[in-house]
């Protein structure tokens, strides 16, 4: 069975993941930079603004519950942190360089 959603549908959805210290999405963050739809899993690649950041496990953790609330079995997302290429205020969108006042 194909998934009907689209990966702009869960990037969307990822927007209600507020990271914990800025409270700011992780999508205006620009901390998602790619989401994989195959088959009926879906494939997060995601960064941090710091490496070793202790709050990964957290953000990790309320993305599963996003995507899950999309009908979507936590046993089918995956989400592969890569630091390649680093994160960077440049990678922010418009939205949350305002919240942040820059």
């Amino acid at each position: 069975m194909q998934l009907k959603l689209t990966a702009k549908q869960i990037k969307t959805k990822l927007t209600e993941v507020m990271d914990p210290e800025l409270n700011i999405s992780i999508v205006d963050l620009g901390l998602v930079y790619e989401v994989k739809i195959t088959k009926n899993k879906v494939h997060v690649i995601m960064t941090l603004t710091t490496i070793g950041c202790p709050l990964f496990a957290t953000i990790e953790a309320q993305v599963k519950d996003k995507i899950k609330e999309l009908g979507i079995n936590e046993k089918d997302v995956t989400l592969e942190l890569t630091f390649d290429p680093p994160w960077s205020m440049e990678k922010m969108s418009k939205k949350g360089r305002a919240m942040l006042g820059i």
